[in-house]
């Protein structure tokens, strides 16, 4: 267990205690429900420690790894929007969902954080939130363990679940770019319990612990109209951006997927795999919100997973 919820713990024990009660039983129903409180005091996280693995990038699923490109610059027209909304407002963690699977979420998060991670003023960490169908370590060719299932369930400290690049460059088909400042959390083991882990409140603890090392934290989530889990994500992020694919999203589904994060910020809706986008539109296309988007169009198949 990590130090701060064993912390955590011998604090209520100790506080049932000095009011007479059962201290003993009280610690129990605590360790089932998790910590139920930001800790006080952050544990201790040398960035410059974070494993090394040798990373195979799938080229073909992260264009923002090559020279140039629409793609390309698309995503640095979304990473525009994030910086305009940075001066706004506090905005770090973000959030990435949608309504349904298969509209691209995946593709968003993974080629945002490469965009972000390409200025190497920017320390960025991407976490795979997915624990139910975790892709972004098979996008990455990472190691998919230890991870964030590790760390909710209390086996792993935050140390432990990070990992970099070995390589200082990924070369393959002719590119080479460094992203030796990019950061990765897979999911971990997953399991049929993330639910309950995700709603212990350790990811919120987990952010706070990790915030100071990193300008921008990426979290890829499952889609919020499938299963429930975003909801809880969502409490540990500054904000949320939502994902839609064109000509396949329903307004109806934007609709709902919108409503479903009512108690969060909305950034807005990137809407992904458009064709034959109008010339003036690329970066004007959104579902009923005033703040901003930025279209995502691709090739046919670009962009499905997640």
């Amino acid at each position: 267990m990590s130090r701060i919820y064993d912390a955590l713990q011998r604090a209520d024990v100790e506080r049932k205690a000095a009011q007479g009660t059962d201290a003993t039983r009280s610690s129990e129903t605590s360790a089932v429900a998790g910590a139920d409180a930001l800790p006080s005091i952050k544990a201790e996280v040398n960035t410059e420690n974070i494993a090394l693995h040798s990373w195979k990038p799938s080229v073909a699923f992260l264009p923002t790894l090559g020279d140039r490109g629409e793609s390309i610059e698309q995503f640095r027209g979304l990473r525009s929007k994030l910086y305009q909304f940075r001066d706004q407002a506090k905005l770090k963690t973000i959030l990435i969902s949608s309504g349904l699977p298969s509209e691209g979420k995946t593709f968003v998060t993974a080629n945002l954080a490469i965009s972000l991670a390409r200025n190497k003023n920017n320390r960025v960490l991407l976490i795979d939130g997915d624990l139910r169908s975790p892709s972004l370590h098979a996008i990455l060719g990472a190691s998919d363990i230890p991870g964030l299932t590790e760390y909710l369930a209390g086996y792993a400290e935050p140390g432990d679940i990070m990992q970099r690049n070995q390589d200082s460059s990924l070369v393959e088909a002719g590119l080479a770019r460094s992203i030796s400042n990019l950061a990765f959390i897979p999911a971990g083991s997953g399991g049929d319990n993330s639910s309950e882990l995700v709603a212990n409140h350790r990811i919120e603890e987990l952010i706070a612990i990790l915030a100071p090392h990193f300008d921008w934290i990426l979290i890829d989530s499952p889609p919020i109209l499938a299963v429930a889990d975003s909801i809880d994500l969502a409490r540990a992020a500054d904000a949320v951006l939502l994902v839609a694919r064109g000509a396949s999203t329903s307004y109806d589904v934007a609709q709902r997927a919108q409503a479903a994060f009512k108690n969060s910020r909305i950034l807005g809706f990137v809407l992904n795999a458009v064709k034959d986008v109008p010339p003036h539109s690329a970066y004007s296309y959104y579902y009923g919100k005033e703040e901003a988007s930025s279209g995502l169009p691709g090739r046919k198949d670009m962009g499905r997973q997640g």
